[in-house]
C-alpha cells in the first residue's frame, strides 16, 4: 500500500499542506511539528495491523479512513495510535485517508511547494535502498560516488572479479 511521505530535508515548516487539508476537511489529518529547526509531519501511517482497527468496536475504523456512520467517537482509535495521527472532531474519529474520494490524490501532496510531500510505496523504496546498498558493497561506483576511490567495503564476489577482469582489458 501506498504510503503519505515526507522528506524532512525539503519541508520548511510553510503548513501549506494543514491549510490545504483543512480547506478540504472540517480539520487537517496532517499536522507538521517543529524539533529544532527541522520540521516533521504527524500523519496516519496505514499500518497493515492498524491498532486503531483492532481497537474500534464498532469497526468504523479501516486502515484507509473512518466510516463516519458507523463511527461513535468512543475515543480507542485516538488512544491506540502510536504516531497520534487519529482525533475526534465532531463525534467522529479523524485521519488521513489520502483523499481516497479524490481523482487527483491528496490535495497536501500538490499543495506543497517545495515538494516535500509524496506518495511512495515502500517496497519500490526498500528495493531503491537495497540496490544503493549492494552497489556500494560491490563498489559500484555510481552518481555522486563516482569520483571517490575506493568503496564501502572491498567484497571479492565472481560478478567484482569479472568485472575487474573486463575493466582491466579496456
Amino acid at each position: 500500500m501506498e504510503k503519505l511521505t515526507v522528506d524532512t530535508d525539503l519541508c520548511d515548516g510553510c503548513l501549506d499542506c494543514v491549510h490545504t487539508c483543512e480547506g478540504l476537511y472540517e480539520s487537517s489529518r496532517i499536522s507538521i511539528h517543529s524539533i529544532g529547526e527541522n520540521y516533521y509531519p504527524i500523519v496516519c501511517q496505514h499500518c497493515d495491523d492498524a491498532p486503531c482497527k483492532t481497537i474500534c468496536p464498532t469497526d468504523a475504523m479501516d486502515v484507509t479512513g473512518v466510516n463516519k456512520e458507523k463511527c461513535i467517537a468512543c475515543g480507542f482509535c485516538v488512544m491506540v495510535c502510536p504516531f497520534g495521527a487519529v482525533e475526534i472532531q465532531n463525534k467522529s474519529a479523524n485521519k488521513c485517508d489520502l483523499c481516497k474520494l479524490s481523482e487527483d490524490g491528496p490535495g497536501c501532496v500538490k499543495a506543497c511547494s517545495k515538494r516535500a510531500i509524496y506518495i511512495a510505496d515502500p517496497e519500490i523504496i526498500k528495493k531503491e535502498k537495497q540496490n544503493a546498498f549492494l552497489n556500494k558493497l560491490a563498489g559500484v561506483k555510481t552518481g555522486e560516488n563516482r569520483n571517490k576511490s575506493g568503496s564501502f567495503i572491498n567484497l571479492i564476489t565472481s560478478s567484482v572479479r569479472t568485472a575487474k577482469v573486463l575493466n582491466k582489458k579496456e
